[in-house]
C-alpha cells in the first residue's frame, strides 16, 4: 500500500536545475535564431552580388550593341563624307547614353569625331588615308567598360570607334528587391520567435530531465534531486512517476534479497552454500513431510521452477513420479544404509530428455532428511544409443561378406576340385567378397578416425587433370559392361591445389561409383568440372534411381540406405557418402545433392582453391 509523502521544500540546487533545463532551450533557440539570421544575411548578399553581376553584364552589353550602331552609321557617313553629320551623331550618343568618351580615330592616331569637339585634332578628313585599324577590343575594369569597333570606310581607308561607360552601382538602381527581402527576412524571424515561444514551453520539460539525467550520471542518487517541477507539464509528470517506481522495485528488491538471504541460511551458510550452489548436478534436501529445506540452482533448473518458489515448498508440487517420492519418504523417514537409483523420462511438454534421481539420507544414524541428486543423463543416453545402432549395423555389414566367403570357401573344397569352373568361380567370388569386407573395415576405420579427430589430412600437390583420367580409366570398364555412356566434361586446364590427394580422390571416388551403381543399364553418367576465382566444383549427374527430398540429407548419415527397392537390391555399407562429405568438409568444402525419384541425381562436390602449385 502506498504511503502519502511528506511535500518537502526544494532545495537551491532544485532550483538552479529547473534554470539550467529552461537554459538549454533559450540557448537551442539563439543558435537557431543565429543559423536563421546568418543564412538571411548571406542570401541578401548573395542576390546583391548576382544583382551587381547582372547588371555589369547588362550595362557591357548595352556598351557592345551601342558601339556596333554607331560603326554602321559611322561608316555609311564616312563612306558618302558627311564628316559633320558624323560629329553631330557622335557627340549627341555621347551626351544621350551617358558615355565617358566616344571617338573615332584614324590609324595614324588622329580623332576625326569625338563626343567632346574640342578633342578633334583633325578638322578636315582627306579622301583617303593609309593604315590598318585595330581590332575589335572588348574590356571592363572595375566598374568601366570600353569597346574599340573597327571601321571600313569604301575606298578611303580604315579607322575605329572607341566607347567607354560607367557601370552604375548594383546597390542604388535596384532598391526595392532589396527592400522586399529585408521584409521578408523580418516576416519570417517574428515567425520563427513565435515557433521558439512556442517550443520553449513544449521542450523545457525536456531540458530539465536532461539535466537530471546528467546530474545522475556523475553519481547523483537523491530523488529530490532528480525530481523536475510538475509545471513543465505531462513529460515531467511521467518522469517523476517513474523516479518513485524505481524507489520502490529497488526497495523490494532489497527486500526480497534479504529475505532469501535469511532462507538460504537456514540450510547452509558462507562456503558450503556458494559450493553447493556450483555444483552441475541438482541438489534438494527435505524432511520427513516432503517440504524442501535446501534447493541449488542446477536443481530448479532441472525441475523448471523458480528457486524461490520452491524453497519451503511441497515437494509433490514438482514432482509427480510415485517411483521417485516413495524412495524419497522412506529416506526421510528412517534411516538406512541403502541408496536408490531411478531413471525418469520426461515428456515432451516438459522438455523431454532422461534424469536419474539418486535418493539417500543426509546421515546414517538418524533419520528426518533426505538428500536427491538429480543428473540430466539425456546425453549419455543419446551417446548410447547411437554407438549401439553403429555396432549393430557394423556386425550386419561385415556379417554379409564373411557368409558369402564361407560359403564359396566350403563349395570350392566340395564341388571346385572336380570342377575347375566351379572353383574359378569361387574364388572370383571369395576375392570380390574380400575386397569389400576391406572396403567396409577401412570406411568403418576412417569414420572412426574422423568422430575421435584422428583423422588428419596428408597435403600435398592436387592434380586435378590426374585425378580425372584415373577415375575414367578405372570406372570406364563397369560402365561398358552396363552400357551406360560414361562421359568427363572438364576445362582444358584444372588448377592445382593443396590438399590430400588420396582422401580427395576417396571421395570422387565414392560419388561416381555410386552414381554407376544405382543407374541401371542404358543410363547416362556424366562427370563435369567448373572453376572460377576461389572454388572448383565437380558436378556427378546420373539418370539412375534418385532419392526423395525428404532424404537427401539422411543419406550422408552413416550405415543409412535409401527406402527404396531397387536400392536394396545394391550391396554397400552406407558409409561411402558420409565419408565422402566429411574428407570434403575437412577441406574446407561440401557436397550438397539435387535428386527427385526415377528421375536420377547430381552430387556436386565443391573446393576452396586454398593455394596453386608454382
Amino acid at each position: 500500500m502506498r504511503t502519502e509523502r511528506p511535500v518537502v521544500k526544494k532545495p537551491a540546487s532544485r532550483q538552479r536545475l529547473l534554470m539550467r533545463g529552461e537554459r538549454l532551450v533559450a540557448f537551442v533557440g539563439i543558435m537557431v535564431a543565429g543559423v536563421f539570421l546568418s543564412a538571411m544575411a548571406g542570401s541578401l548578399w548573395w542576390a546583391l552580388q548576382a544583382q551587381r553581376r547582372v547588371s555589369q553584364a547588362a550595362n557591357v552589353e548595352k556598351v557592345r550593341v551601342i558601339g556596333e550602331s554607331l560603326a554602321r552609321t559611322a561608316e555609311t557617313l564616312l563612306t558618302a563624307n558627311e564628316v559633320s553629320t558624323l560629329r553631330a551623331v557622335i557627340a549627341e550618343a555621347g551626351v544621350k547614353y551617358n558615355l565617358d568618351s566616344c571617338r573615332i580615330v584614324l590609324p595614324n592616331g588622329q580623332v576625326i569625331a569625338d563626343a567632346d569637339p574640342l578633342r578633334i585634332n583633325l578638322l578636315k578628313v582627306p579622301s583617303r588615308w593609309s593604315g590598318a585599324a585595330e581590332t575589335y577590343a572588348e574590356s571592363s575594369a572595375g566598374k568601366k567598360t570600353s569597346v574599340r569597333c573597327p571601321l571600313v570606310i569604301q575606298r578611303r581607308g580604315q579607322a575605329h570607334l572607341e566607347i567607354s561607360a560607367t557601370t552604375a552601382s548594383g546597390l542604388l538602381t535596384d532598391l526595392e528587391a532589396q527592400s522586399g527581402l529585408g521584409v521578408i527576412g523580418a516576416l519570417s524571424l517574428i515567425a520563427l520567435l513565435l515557433v521558439y515561444r512556442h517550443c520553449r514551453v513544449r521542450l523545457r520539460a525536456i531540458g530539465a530531465v536532461r539535466q537530471a539525467l546528467l546530474a545522475a550520471s556523475a553519481g547523483e542518487k537523491a530523488l529530490g534531486a532528480l525530481e523536475v517541477s510538475p509545471k513543465f507539464g505531462p513529460e515531467a509528470a511521467a518522469w517523476n512517476r517513474i523516479l518513485t517506481e524505481k524507489k520502490e522495485l529497488t526497495e523490494q528488491i532489497v527486500l526480497a534479497r534479504a529475505k532469501e538471504s535469511l532462507q538460504s541460511g537456514h540450510a547452509a551458510s558462507g562456503e558450503v552454500g556458494a559450493a553447493c550452489d556450483a555444483l552441475p548436478h541438482g541438489l534438494i534436501l527435505v524432511d520427513a513431510n516432503k517440504r524442501v529445506k535446501y534447493v541449488n540452482g542446477a536443481a530448479a533448473v532441472l525441475l523448471q521452477a523458480q528457486r524461490d518458489k520452491i524453497m519451503g515448498a511441497d515437494l509433490t508440487e514438482f514432482i509427480h513420479d510415485e517411483r521417485i517420492l516413495e524412495p524419497i519418504q522412506r529416506a526421510a523417514a528412517g534411516p538406512t544404509h541403502k541408496r536408490t537409483i531411478i531413471e525418469h523420462e520426461r515428456d515432451a511438454s516438459a522438455g523431454g530428455g532422461v534424469l536419474r534421481y539418486v535418493i539417500r539420507p543426509v546421515r546414517r544414524e538418524d533419520s528426518g532428511v533426505a538428500m536427491i541428486i538429480i543428473e540430466d543423463i539425456t546425453q549419455q543416453r543419446v551417446a548410447e544409443k547411437a554407438r549401439n545402432e553403429f555396432l549393430a549395423q557394423a556386425a550386419h555389414e561385415l556379417r554379409t561378406p564373411l557368409s558369402n566367403i564361407r560359403l564359396y570357401v566350403e563349395t570350392a573344397l566340395e564341388e571346385g576340385l572336380n570342377d575347375p569352373a566351379t572353383q574359378a568361380k569361387c574364388f572370383n567370388v571369395i576375392n570380390e567378397e574380400s575386397g569389400r569386407l576391406e572396403r567396409i573395415v577401412s570406411d568403418i576405420l576412417s569414420v572412426s578416425e574422423v568422430e575421435a579427430g584422428a583423422f588428419d589430412l596428408k597435403n600435398d600437390d592436387v592434380r586435378f587433370q590426374e585425378i580425372l583420367s584415373q577415375l575414367q580409366a578405372d570406372y570406364g570398364p563397369q560402365a561398358k559392361e552396363k552400357r551406360i555412356e560414361f562421359t568427363f566434361q572438364s576445362p582444358p586446364k584444372l588448377p592445382v591445389m593443396h590438399g590430400d590427394r588420396d582422401k580427395i580422390t576417396l571421395a570422387l571416388h565414392n560419388l561416381i561409383g555410386n552414381a554407376l551403381k544405382y543407374t541401371p543399364e542404358g543410363g547416362q553418367v556424366t562427370v563435369s568440372a567448373s572453376v572460377d576465382q576461389s572454388q572448383i566444383a565437380f558436378d556427378v549427374t546420373d539418370t539412375g534411381i534418385g532419392v526423395s527430398s525428404e532424404e537427401t540429407e539422411k543419406i550422408f548419415e552413416k550405415f543409412y540406405r535409401a527406402h527404396n527397392g531397387r536400392a536394396a537390391c545394391e550391396t554397400g555399407s552406407g558409409l561411402g557418402l558420409a565419408l565422402a562429405r566429411e574428407v570434403v568438409r575437412l577441406h574446407g568444402g561440401d557436397i550438397t545433392v539435387q535428386s527427385e525419384p526415377n528421375q536420377g541425381s547430381t552430387f556436386t562436390l565443391t573446393l576452396p582453391i586454398i593455394q596453386e602449385a608454382a
